[in-house]
């Protein structure tokens, strides 16, 4: 049986690879703080699943999960998620997206040096490393140059990884871009608005507060972002990896999209711009080309971008509902 090890199982693009990865018939190992985190309820009781209330940040603690498993794959996925947040406290994303991942990347290795069998791991990396970004769409080789503590997070974890690879770890970043579902909290934007547009739906909100509605980003369904974690993992070369839908929408389209599914084609009574939601910087677009994963992964989109407010306007209407 195969042994994967995932910090983070608990966020959105966690408990997806936890099921596919249990489906899968590998015993999955999951790293998190404490046992009632968001999403860990999705999973549910596996005999194969086995979960580590562990503080990251904490001497040997991560190193020691490492070890005790001594994991077929790894998959780093831990971080603080949030562009905002990480203007508040740019030392513990610092800390908790960059230097985390590190002692991890050595663990890897640490394992695969002792052990003789080798480790795969797979990062979870960011099109935030791109910043204002040189060219539109980005690939692969478009120049790191990131514009938030959050983007330099994750492009010193991006950048180790290279270092390891280098080493002989079959280390691998997927370069993600945004990627949705249900499974998001209410601090990303986009499901604060498909659960604002639930709440008016059925007259328990009367509007939205949000930053700035012409910012453009690249979305796509979560559980295919996942897809692509697991076949960079297996690809026979690790590499980078962007993955991405390659069309972009503005912050107003997914407005479009969410209110139409509740019948309501004019919300602008109904969504006020807060300044103080408005980032200090901002990239304007974020687009990616995902030609790479496509030809060397064989990895591809299944869902749009309608089709993803839909369900995720769905879910959120099912659960005010009820």
């Amino acid at each position: 049986m195969p042994v994967a090890l995932i910090t983070g199982i608990s966020g959105q693009d966690g408990s997806y690879l936890a099921e596919s990865l249990l489906a899968d018939g590998y015993q999955v190992h999951g790293i998190v703080r404490n046992s009632t985190e968001e999403n860990l309820s999705a999973l549910g009781s596996h005999a194969a699943l086995t979960l580590h209330s562990v503080d990251l940040q904490a001497p040997d603690a991560l190193e020691n999960v490492v070890a005790l498993t001594s994991p077929d794959e790894v998959y780093s996925l831990a971080a603080i998620s949030s562009v905002a947040a990480s203007w508040k406290d740019p030392v513990q994303t610092g800390a908790v997206n960059g230097q985390v991942v590190v002692r991890l990347l050595e663990a890897a290795s640490g394992v695969q040096e002792r052990s003789g069998h080798p480790v795969r791991v797979v990062h979870a990396s960011s099109a935030e490393i791109f910043g204002q970004a040189a060219e539109t769409p980005q690939v692969e080789t478009t120049a790191i140059r990131p514009s938030s503590p959050y983007g330099a997070s994750k492009a010193y974890a991006h950048l180790t990884v290279g270092v390891y690879r280098g080493r002989g770890l079959h280390a691998s970043n997927t370069i993600l871009y945004n990627h949705e579902s249900p499974r998001r909290p209410e601090t990303f934007v986009t499901r604060k608005i498909t659960a604002s547009v639930a709440r008016i739906s059925a007259g328990l909100q009367t509007g939205i507060e949000l930053g700035n509605l012409d910012a453009r980003r690249d979305w796509g369904w979560a559980p295919d972002y996942v897809a692509a974690m697991r076949l960079a993992a297996a690809a026979p070369n690790p590499d980078d990896y962007i993955v991405a839908t390659g069309v972009s929408h503005t912050i107003a389209d997914f407005l479009d999209a969410a209110f139409a599914r509740v019948g309501i084609d004019d919300w602008s009574g109904l969504v006020a711009v807060n300044p103080e939601f408005v980032r200090p910087v901002d990239p304007a677009e974020q687009l990616g080309d995902a030609s790479k994963a496509h030809r060397e992964l064989g990895w591809a989109p299944s869902v749009d971008f309608e089709t993803l407010v839909a369900r995720m306007v769905d879910h959120d209407l099912e659960h005010f509902a009820g």
